[in-house]
C-alpha cells in the first residue's frame, strides 16, 4: 500500500507501519503512523463522520447529558463539521449554527458562517440564524501554533476565553458550554469566570481524546444568566469529575 510519497505496510500485528519519505519529516510520519493506526479514526470513516472528534463530543453527552431535549446550538470552530453531524443525528430538528475561519463543506440542516468569531457582526450573525437563545454553545477551538509551547498555549487559552464570552451572551438561562481546553497554567481566569457564570463546572478527558495529548474538556451547566463583568452571585457550586488540568 502506497500512502503519500512512501510505501507503507502491515506488522504482523495487523498495525500500518508507514516509512519515512524523502520530503516527509520523522514526526510526521510518526503522526501519520499513529492515525492510520488510530480505531477512532476508522470508526469515524465508517461512521460518515467528519472527524474522529465526533466522539469526544458522543462521549461527553453519555456522561453529561448535553444533547438531550435541545433546540438551539451554536458551534465555534465548526470546522470540518462532526460535533454539528452528531448533534444533527441526536436532534435533527434542532436549530444548528456553526461558524469557522476555515471553510466548511455544506451539511443539510446546519447553518455555516466562514468568519472569525472575533468579528464584530459575527454574534449577531449568529443570533439571527439561531432565532432565540442557545441552549448549549460548544467550542471546540485551537489558536495556531507557533511552536513555542508558552505561547501557543496562552493563545489557545485567549480564544477560548473570547468563547466563553460569546457564550455568556448566546446561552439562555440554564444552558450549557462545553469547550477544549488546554493542561497547564494561564487557565485561572478562565475557571474563575466560568465558575461565576454557571452552576457546575467540570473538566474531563473523553476516552476519545488521545491520552498524550495536553486537551481536557470543561463543561459547564446550569448558566445564571450572567454576562461576563457582571456581579457575581453570593453562592456557587463548583464540581469536578477529575481533577482540574493543573
Amino acid at each position: 500500500m502506497t500512502i503519500g510519497e512512501g510505501p507503507s505496510g502491515r506488522s504482523r500485528g495487523g498495525k500500518v507501519r508507514v516509512k519515512t519519505a524523502r520530503k516527509r519529516s520523522t514526526s510526521s510520519t510518526r503522526w501519520l503512523e499513529r492515525h492510520l493506526n488510530d480505531p477512532y479514526v476508522a470508526a469515524a470513516r465508517a461512521a460518515g463522520y467528519r472527524s474522529r472528534s465526533a466522539f469526544k463530543l458522543k462521549e461527553l453527552d453519555t456522561q453529561f447529558n448535553l444533547l438531550a431535549g435541545i433546540d438551539r446550538v451554536v458551534d465555534l470552530g465548526a470546522a470540518p463539521g462532526g460535533w454539528c453531524q452528531v448533534v444533527l443525528e441526536h436532534r435533527p430538528r434542532a436549530r444548528i449554527v456553526g461558524i469557522d475561519l476555515l471553510p466548511i463543506e455544506p451539511i443539510p440542516g446546519v447553518v455555516l458562517f466562514e468568519k472569525d468569531i472575533l468579528d464584530d457582526d459575527s454574534e449577531a450573525m449568529i443570533k439571527a440564524a439561531l432565532g432565540g437563545l442557545a441552549d448549549l454553545v460548544m467550542s471546540d477551538m485551537a489558536a495556531n501554533t507557533v511552536g513555542h509551547k508558552q505561547t501557543d498555549h496562552l493563545r489557545t487559552m485567549g480564544l477560548i476565553e473570547a468563547g466563553l464570552d460569546m457564550a455568556t451572551r448566546l446561552l439562555r438561562p440554564g444552558g450549557d458550554f462545553v469547550a477544549k481546553v488546554l493542561a497547564g497554567g494561564g487557565d485561572s481566569t478562565l475557571t474563575s469566570a466560568l465558575k461565576k457564570a454557571f452552576a457546575t463546572v467540570k473538566h474531563v478527558k473523553p476516552p476519545a481524546s488521545r491520552k498524550g495529548s495536553s486537551e481536557w474538556y470543561v463543561v459547564a451547566q446550569g448558566f445564571k444568566g450572567l454576562a461576563l463583568g457582571s456581579p457575581a452571585p453570593s453562592s456557587l457550586a463548583d464540581e469536578h469529575a477529575e481533577p482540574p488540568p493543573a
